[in-house]
């Protein structure tokens, strides 16, 4: 959600932010809706005057016995009440046409998020971990002898279709060590509140993050209402949702872990073997709210954060800046993690983080009181996997493979699966 002063005062800037998105200008659109919205409340509220002169001056001429001048103010009342209602009804119906469009249009990029239209214009700004030299050809995750036992496609497909797994004995108590691990080290040693919430929302919170209006096709709905949560940045974000914080609760770090639900809309026919992209996932995600000052600094440690999951398991990542055209629709810069994954020879996104500004809490209506008083400010919303538990599972499960279809597991989960070490070829955790 943009602040319509904002594009008032430069409508130039605003479209030129909206143009490293590789988007066409919005704010004359946007800027002849508003005068339009402006100039019949203004319109409203001079009949609203006339009226209510008239209905003084009706009085007076009542008083005086004058009839003829009173019927004829009353019917001047009369018509200037009906033009205030219908002044009105047209400002408030240009006002939802303003605000449908404003929620249409994508959070503004920070200064320095580089140009471009895709992922191949994206910027690597780090590299972290050398790829294992195999001496044999690398599978991917699926095929691996140790793992298929435990990653079982066509009883997930008989159950709910394509793009479903079910997981299975050692492959599965992994992929639950894997979460387990992720949220001790977030809470125990980046600080974050780990927090359970739930996975289905209002329509309200899914706009209040920016799912709806736009990308509700992506998501899944209830009968009832409910939409089933793409992420927990719908959860963790909306909690401050309408309220008004004091500024020395803030930054707010929260963690969750979560099953995820996303209907995959537009990617037929991609990544179709294997979970690496799945209709149910699970997540363990992390979200900071802050004040309006913090923003980039906390982007940077968010990061951090990410990164060092990859680090203590061992797996060699890149990170990268999405440029304009590759970012998603809330964020102002966003930092993408990519995991190598050998069986497929490139890295592959296992994290974004992204700071999105003031963008979300306008659309939420989240303020802070700031310390030394003075009017309430947005606060400011970041959101990043920390990490996807299933894509993760696929790095160590790949990067670990051995010659014999076994894998060597990462040291760091040995003690969640009770001392055991390695996947066997057969399946089981030894």
């Amino acid at each position: 959600m943009h602040d319509i002063r904002a594009i008032r005062e430069n409508p130039a800037a605003f479209d030129a932010a909206l143009a490293l998105r590789n988007l066409p200008p919005v704010s004359p659109e946007i800027l002849s809706l508003d005068a339009d919205r402006r100039s019949r409340i203004a319109a409203a509220e001079a009949a609203q005057a006339e009226q209510n002169k008239a209905s003084k001056e009706a009085g007076a001429a009542k008083g005086r016995g004058d009839e003829a001048e009173f019927q004829r103010l009353r019917a001047l009342v009369t018509a200037k009440k009906d033009e205030t209602a219908r002044l009105q009804a047209e400002a408030t119906a240009l006002d939802a046409k303003l605000r449908e469009l404003l929620l249409a249009v994508p959070n503004l990029p920070l200064d320095g998020v580089p140009p471009g239209k895709d992922e191949d214009d994206n910027v690597e700004i780090r590299r972290w971990g050398e790829p294992r030299a195999f001496a044999f050809a690398p599978r991917e995750h699926f095929e691996i002898e140790g793992v298929r036992p435990g990653m079982d496609f066509e009883t997930a497909a008989k159950l709910s279709g394509s793009r479903f797994v079910v997981l299975k004995g050692g492959v599965a108590r992994v992929h639950r060590a894997l979460a387990q691990f992720m949220l001790d080290l977030h809470t125990e040693e980046h600080g974050l509140a780990e927090t359970w919430a739930p996975v289905l929302v209002l329509s309200e919170m899914m706009e209040g993050t920016g799912q709806l209006p736009k990308f509700g096709e992506d998501s899944y709905q209830t009968r009832e209402g409910w939409w089933l949560i793409p992420t927990s940045e719908v959860t963790l974000t909306n909690t401050v949702n309408g309220d008004l914080v004091d500024h020395a609760s803030l930054p707010r770090r929260m963690v969750a872990h979560s099953q995820c639900f996303r209907s995959e809309a537009g990617s037929a026919g991609r990544d179709t073997s294997g979970m690496l992209r799945q209709h149910q996932f699970e997540k363990v995600e992390m979200v900071s709210i802050t004040d309006a000052e913090s923003g980039v600094e906390e982007h940077a440690r968010m990061t951090r954060c990410a990164e060092a999951v990859l680090e203590r398991l061992g797996l060699p990542y890149r990170t990268i800046v999405l440029c304009g055209g590759d970012m998603g629709f809330g964020a102002r810069i966003t930092h993408d993690l990519e995991v190598w994954l050998p069986g497929q020879g490139k890295y592959r996104e296992i994290s974004s983080v992204s700071y999105c500004g003031d963008f979300q809490a306008r659309r939420m209506n989240a303020r802070y009181r700031p310390a030394g008083g003075g009017k309430p400010e947005f606060v400011h919303t970041l959101n990043g996997s920390g990490l996807a538990v299933g894509r993760t599972l696929i790095a160590v499960l790949e990067n670990g493979q051995q010659a014999d279809g076994s894998v060597k597991l990462p040291e760091v989960l040995h003690p969640y699966l009770g001392g055991r070490t390695r996947l066997g070829a057969d399946g089981v955790l030894a």
